[in-house]
């Protein structure tokens, strides 16, 4: 048992996530109980395994009012599938979206009914439009919202696609990871409409400066979202074996997690693991991406790749480009057109990686 209420949890809490920078949106954090739309989650124990945890458990509460993400949704094998985010990374979209009365707005990825929750009460909910894919999700998230007395509209289908029927949208945010930002959402922004989302290990700012059109930079603050869900290729590592060797100059043991926010950017949705031996010491780091690519690369410097692309060339051209390690995420940006959408570094003239198109993520 807590020696506070929810109540004093909650107003701490709000008054210092995100370090208790000046926010419009604290209010919102100090009305809104999380433990609403967070009756049970997941933790994760030393072995690896995910126990649920509830109100009747010890800490239930302070976990719930801590900068934590919370694991809320597994799938029959154990893996996560949603989560209730950070809400210090919360803080921080809404900051950027830069939402007001009157503002209508378009959420991509309901999940538990959190964010729309905060929407909600600093704008108003027949202003808020939210899309999950999971309907259990969306059954849920309106059910605890309308617990609160929030009814902003919310239904189940591919939030990629937007909903155009209450368009057009003068802010969008979304609270999965996106390979790319959708070109229905791009079509049913208004003049002017800010786009919060997350890309890779971090999140873009864009404005819609004209139809078809905007330009943003990434936020400081690093983020890692729950990825879409799609069927992709899994790696093709045997394949490799038949693979002749070339060699490779750079420290294998970090080079992925050394250039890990570049590499997010120049291959969008890529995954990666590790080999060891018996004493655990790192032999391999494998890397692939749903098209096929796979690569693996072990401590004594041998290469061995194949698919369409050359992924460990990508590593170690992001290696020569920034050999200090990755510079700050907002020098980083993004510029989206009708003809596609790249990431740049600098400057739209910098170094630039293109963006998959939508037909190519839902490959």
């Amino acid at each position: 048992m807590t020696d506070k209420t929810a109540a004093e949890l909650r107003a701490a809490f709000a008054a210092g996530i995100g370090g208790g920078h000046p926010s419009p949106w604290r209010e919102a954090f100090r009305a809104i109980p999380r433990e609403a739309f967070v009756p049970v989650f997941h933790r994760q124990d030393q072995a690896g395994q995910w126990a649920p945890v509830t109100a009747s458990d010890p800490g239930y509460l302070e976990a719930v009012y801590s900068d934590t993400a919370l694991m809320t949704q597994l799938d029959a094998n154990g893996i996560p599938t949603s989560s209730s985010s950070e809400p210090g990374l919360m803080l921080d979209m809404l900051d950027a979206l830069d939402a007001h009365p009157g503002d209508t707005v378009f959420e991509l990825g309901t999940g538990t009914g959190y964010n729309a929750a905060l929407l909600c009460h600093r704008l108003r909910a027949d202003h808020v439009t939210s899309v999950d894919v999971d309907p259990d999700l969306v059954a849920l998230a309106a059910r605890r919202l309308g617990d609160l007395g929030l009814t902003p509209f919310v239904t189940a289908g591919d939030g990629a696609l937007g909903y155009s029927a209450r368009a057009p949208y003068s802010r969008i945010i979304a609270t999965a990871a996106l390979r790319c930002i959708p070109p229905a959402l791009m079509e049913q922004a208004a003049p002017g409409a800010v786009i919060v989302a997350p890309i890779g290990h971090g999140v873009i700012r864009a404005v819609v400066t004209e139809p078809g059109h905007a330009e943003g930079r990434f936020l400081s603050r690093p983020a890692l979202f729950m990825p879409r869900r799609s069927d992709g290729r899994g790696p093709d590592f045997d394949i490799l074996r038949n693979q002749a060797p070339q060699a490779t100059g750079l420290p294998v043991a970090d080079a992925l997690s050394r250039w890990k926010f570049p590499l997010s950017l120049a291959l969008p949705g890529y995954s990666s693991c590790t080999w060891r031996d018996d004493d655990g010491t790192l032999t391999a780091v494998g890397l692939w991406t749903e098209d096929g690519s796979t690569a693996t690369a072990s401590v004594n410097g041998h290469v061995r790749q194949t698919g369409p692309r050359k992924l460990w060339d990508t590593v170690e051209e992001l290696a020569a480009l920034f050999p200090q390690g990755p510079p700050a995420r907002e020098d980083f940006g993004i510029t989206i057109t009708s003809a596609g959408q790249r990431i740049w570094h600098g400057h739209p003239a910098g170094p630039t990686w293109t963006l998959p198109t939508a037909s190519e993520v839902q490959r």
